[in-house]
């Protein structure tokens, strides 16, 4: 049995973020690592992975030292599911075959209940589903009484979803010779020929079993779905765990499940309150505090009396006397001293992401920036909430950002201008004291 990474596909829904998904980074090491982990415990000891012309070096590069035979092959055009297998169906065409995408995140149970049916029945195929309690842009599973496939619903639309189970893509084929006849002949407008042809196996007679799965699940679709990741693997830390050549100053103070890697240096009187990471060579200044979930990169320095909170930091960034609040931050950034992302809108309205050039809600009233690689702010800049900032591009001094800023941009200030209007904010003392639980739920008051 071979395990097939779909590595090919280009998330247009991550901008400003470029990366890969499956190349982000957790606990110092990929996505994709972890998966092939996961997927190792689990017995699998064949991989097939899929890339583009892009990445596929990148991927081989990563896998040199990994522990396992391992297949690439390259899908030459981003069309989806379909044209990822018929790139390599000499590789999968003889074995029975896992489809897994790399960009989620789920626990090694998933592996165990599939394979535990596939030794207790003989469908033609296993797919796994996954109840959810809100719509997901993703495909609707319509089965029967007994779990058996009907149709795979692709995006149906708020509102028409066939069931409350949705297809998660780890998928057993025993026969993929018949299912890459189905793949060949089916043709769709969208990119969805392979739901297409799962659909049209079940019309002809074949029996595809809907396996349930109840585990941890994370679909990283959007930047802000990597906190969900983020949360997951640092609650799975069993022990905290301090690397013995990092040094931490006797007066810094570390609390709760924290991770902190080689080399690292922790200055006199920070503070770090786990859930955290911290990556190698990273440096902690004086009087920073880190905590609530933050994951920091390796080669970081986190400056003099910086703050951040619930945020994710990608390799080689610098900050100074900033606040970073619940911001996903990609590589090679820096922040000058004073700089603020406001991660809480002033009238206290829930928070606006620019999504395909719609200004949309997106269920979280915190969300700080999300700023794409080799970006650079200047002394006393201040983003507003849920503002995206292209890569390569630079806030220059006293910039306040109001809304998304386009990759490879300058903005600076020319002048100053302030209108003075009427007061039509009302403040909440509810929604202070709701914020102030929170504080306390997550340990900020808790004594030492």
């Amino acid at each position: 049995m071979k395990l097939v990474f779909l590595c090919g596909g280009i998330g247009k829904r991550m901008f400003p973020l470029t990366e890969d998904k499956f190349m982000l980074k957790f606990l110092g090491k990929t996505l994709l690592e972890h998966q092939i982990e996961i997927a190792k415990k689990a017995g699998f000891k064949d991989f097939v992975i899929v890339g583009n012309p892009l990445n596929i070096e990148n991927i081989k590069e990563l896998c040199k030292d990994i522990d396992a035979k391992i297949e690439f092959g390259i899908q030459e055009e981003p069309t989806g599911m379909a044209n990822a297998l018929l790139s390599v169906k000499d590789m999968i065409k003889n074995d029975e075959i896992v489809l897994v995408n790399p960009n989620d995140v789920f626990d090694q149970s998933v592996y165990k209940k599939i394979l535990t049916e596939r030794k207790k029945s003989d469908y033609e195929s296993y797919i796994v589903g996954y109840k959810v309690k809100s719509y997901f842009p993703g495909g609707y599973l319509e089965l029967n009484e007994n779990n058996e496939l009907i149709k795979i619903h692709e995006k149906p639309g708020e509102g028409n979803e066939p069931s409350d189970i949705i297809n998660i893509v780890v998928h057993l084929h025993r026969n993929p010779a018949t299912l890459l006849e189905y793949l060949e002949k089916t043709r769709s407008e969208r990119d969805d020929v392979y739901e297409c042809s799962i659909s049209k196996m079940v019309e002809d007679g074949h029996k595809i079993k809907v396996v349930k799965y109840e585990g941890f699940w994370c679909a990283i679709k959007y930047p802000w779905d990597i906190f969900d990741a983020v949360k997951y693997f640092l609650d799975n830390i069993k022990t905290p765990r301090i690397s013995k050549r990092a040094k931490i100053s006797k007066k810094a103070k570390i609390y709760g499940g924290v991770i902190i890697e080689d080399n690292v240096h922790v200055l006199e009187n920070a503070v770090i309150r786990g859930p955290c990471y911290i990556g190698e060579n990273t440096v902690i200044g004086n009087n920073v505090l880190i905590w609530n979930y933050t994951h920091v990169g390796a080669n970081c320095v986190v400056g003099y009396s910086t703050e951040i909170k619930h945020s994710y930091i990608g390799d080689n960034c610098w900050f100074h006397m900033s606040y970073v609040g619940d911001s996903i931050i990609s590589n090679n950034c820096s922040f000058g001293a004073g700089t603020i992302t406001a991660n809480f809108r002033f009238d206290e309205k829930p928070i606006k992401v620019t999504i395909k050039g719609m200004k949309s809600e997106i269920g979280l009233d915190k969300l700080g920036v999300i700023m794409g690689s080799n970006c650079k702010t200047g002394v006393n800049s201040c983003i507003m909430p849920g503002v995206k900032v292209g890569p390569n591009s630079i806030l220059g001094p006293s910039v306040t950002l109001t809304k998304d800023l386009e990759p490879n941009k300058m903005i600076v200030v020319n002048e100053k201008s302030y209108i003075i209007k009427e007061n039509e904010v009302t403040l909440s003392p509810e929604k202070k004291k709701s914020l102030m639980e929170r504080l306390l739920r997550h340990g900020y008051g808790k004594k030492d």
